[in-house]
C-alpha cells in the first residue's frame, strides 16, 4: 500500500505554532526487591514437591515480555529444580505470541534471554494441544485445550507477573491464572479463550476454565511477581496449586497500588516514541493510555486523552505491532517496520481486533503534529496539553507541554526547558 509522501498532503494543513516544553523526571515513591532471584528460590519451598520421585520432569512455564529480571528469576527457578534433583524443561506459556510457532516461541523467549545454553535445560516449544473438556461459560461452550508439552511433565510451575490486564479489569486479570488458562493453552486454547471471553467475561471464562486445567495438569503451583511504577520486582510470592484465585486479587490491587501511570489524567495528545509486544501485551498499557478499545469492555475513566501519535515500533517486537490501533495517528516509519504476520497472528488469536487496525499514517512526525494539533479544534499553543513519552513502560523522564507545568504533582520535577523542532520532518528536542 503507497502512502501520501509529504508532497501529496503537505498543502492541507497549515503549520501550528509549538508550545514550549518542559523535560521532567517523575518519581513516585514505591516498593522494591533487592534480589528477585533470591526471594523466588526462597518462595520456592512453599510449594509442595514432595510426591515427585528424583528425576521427575518440572515444566517450568513462562513466556510474559516485560518483565523486571525474568532471565535471572527464570534461571533461579530451573536452577533450584535441578537441586531438588528434578529434571526441568521450560514450556513457553504465551498463547499465539511469536507467530503462534515454535520458532517464533523460542525467539520470543531468547529475546528474553531465557535460552537452553543459559538454563542448561531443554524448551519444548511445540505448539501441540489436547482439548482437555468443553465447559459453559454463561451461554457459550468453550473447549478447553492444554500444551502437551506441559502434559507430558511430572509437574508444571507457572511463573508470571500478576498485572493490570491491557483488555479488562476484574478480581483476576495478568497473572498465574491466565498464564495456566490461556498461555498454556497455546494458540488454540487462547483463541477458544478470548472468543468466549470477549462474550461471556474475561474473569468468568479464567474462573471457569482453571478447575479443568488444573485436573488435567500436575500443576505444583506458580511464582508470582508483582512490580512497582519503575517496572522493577516489588513483590515476589509462591503460591500453591488450588489457591491462584484465592490469592492473586490481593496482588492485583497491589500491583494496581505500585502500576506505572502519567503524572496527569487530562492530556490533548499524548505522544508514544515506540510500542511493542516487549512492552505490553497491547503493545501499549491500555491502563497508562485509558484505552482497551475490545467489546463488551468499557474503556477506563481516566486518563481521558484526546488524541494518541505512535511514532515506532520497539525493535524486541519483531514487528508484531499489535496495539498500533490504538494510536489515532502514526507515521510511515512505524508502518514500514510491521511484520503483519505477526500482528494478525496475534490479533485473530485474541479477538481484539481493533488493536492491529492502522490509524491515520502521516509521512513524518512533523505533519503528524501538524495533523494532531489542527485534530484538537480550537488548537491554542498557550493552553495546549501534550505529554511526550519513550514508551508506556517508562515513565520516568518525559516532556510536557509548557501549559501543563502547573498542574504536575509533587513526584514530578521539572529539570529543564526544550523547543520541539524538526530536521527533515523527524522531531527531537534541543534545550533552551
Amino acid at each position: 500500500m503507497n502512502f501520501p509522501d509529504r508532497g501529496d498532503v503537505d498543502h492541507l494543513i497549515d503549520p501550528q505554532p509549538l508550545p514550549g516544553f518542559a523535560r521532567v523526571r517523575y518519581e513516585p515513591e514505591t516498593a522494591a526487591v533487592d534480589d528477585p532471584s533470591a526471594a523466588a528460590r526462597t518462595e520456592l519451598d512453599r510449594l509442595d514437591f514432595d510426591g515427585l520421585e528424583a528425576g521427575a520432569t518440572v515444566a517450568v512455564a513462562v513466556g510474559s515480555r516485560g518483565i523486571h529480571r525474568i532471565d535471572d528469576i527464570v534461571e533461579t527457578v530451573v536452577s533450584d529444580i535441578r537441586d531438588r534433583g528434578f529434571e526441568p524443561v521450560v514450556v513457553p506459556a504465551m498463547g499465539s505470541h511469536g507467530g503462534a510457532t515454535p520458532e517464533g516461541q523460542r525467539e520470543v523467549l531468547e529475546s528474553l534471554g531465557i535460552t537452553e545454553s543459559r538454563l542448561d535445560a531443554p524448551i519444548d516449544a511445540r505448539m501441540d494441544t489436547a482439548q482437555v473438556d468443553t465447559v459453559t461459560v454463561g451461554d457459550t461452550e468453550f473447549p478447553v485445550h492444554v500444551s502437551t508439552a506441559a502434559q507430558e511433565a511430572d509437574a508444571v510451575v507457572v511463573v508470571n507477573r500478576v498485572k493490570p490486564h491491557t483488555n479488562y479489569s476484574g478480581r483476576i486479570e495478568s497473572g498465574l491464572t491466565k498464564m495456566t488458562v490461556v498461555g498454556l493453552g497455546k494458540q488454540h486454547g487462547a483463541k477458544a479463550f478470548h472468543s468466549t471471553a470477549i462474550k461471556e467475561g474475561y474473569v468468568e471464562a479464567l474462573e471457569t476454565a482453571l478447575p479443568v486445567v488444573e485436573s488435567a495438569l500436575p500443576l505444583v503451583g506458580g511464582v508470582a511477581l508483582v512490580e512497582n511504577f519503575h517496572e522493577e520486582t516489588a513483590h515476589v510470592e509462591a503460591i500453591p496449586a488450588g489457591s491462584f484465585t484465592d490469592r492473586e486479587p490481593a496482588l492485583l490491587e497491589q500491583a494496581y497500588d505500585e502500576m506505572a501511570t502519567l503524572p496527569v489524567d487530562d492530556i490533548d495528545l499524548l505522544v508514544v516514541d515506540e510500542l511493542g509486544k516487549d512492552v505490553s501485551g497491547a503493545g501499549m498499557d491500555t491502563n497508562v493510555i485509558g484505552r482497551y478499545r475490545v467489546l463488551n469492555a468499557p474503556d477506563p475513566d481516566e486518563p481521558a486523552i484526546k488524541l494518541l501519535y505512535a511514532r515506532g515500533l520497539t525493535e524486541a517486537t519483531k514487528g508484531n505491532g499489535n496495539g498500533i490501533g490504538l494510536a489515532d495517528i502514526t507515521r510511515q516509519a512505524a508502518v514500514d517496520q510491521l511484520d503483519l504476520q505477526k500482528t494478525y497472528a496475534n490479533a485473530l488469536t485474541s479477538g481484539s481486533t481493533a488493536k492491529a487496525k492502522l490509524p491515520l499514517v502521516a509521512p513524518d512526525d512533523e505533519f503528524a503534529i501538524r495533523t494532531a494539533l489542527s485534530a484538537l479544534g480550537g488548537y491554542d499553543p498557550d493552553t495546549v496539553r501534550i505529554v511526550w513519552i519513550q514508551t508506556t513502560q517508562d515513565l520516568s523522564e518525559l516532556h510536557v507541554s509548557e501549559p501543563l507545568v502547573e498542574d504536575l504533582p509533587t513526584a514530578a520535577e521539572v529539570t529543564g526547558r526544550e523547543s520541539l523542532t524538526f530536521t527533515d520532518g523527524t522531531a527531537s528536542f534541543t534545550r533552551d
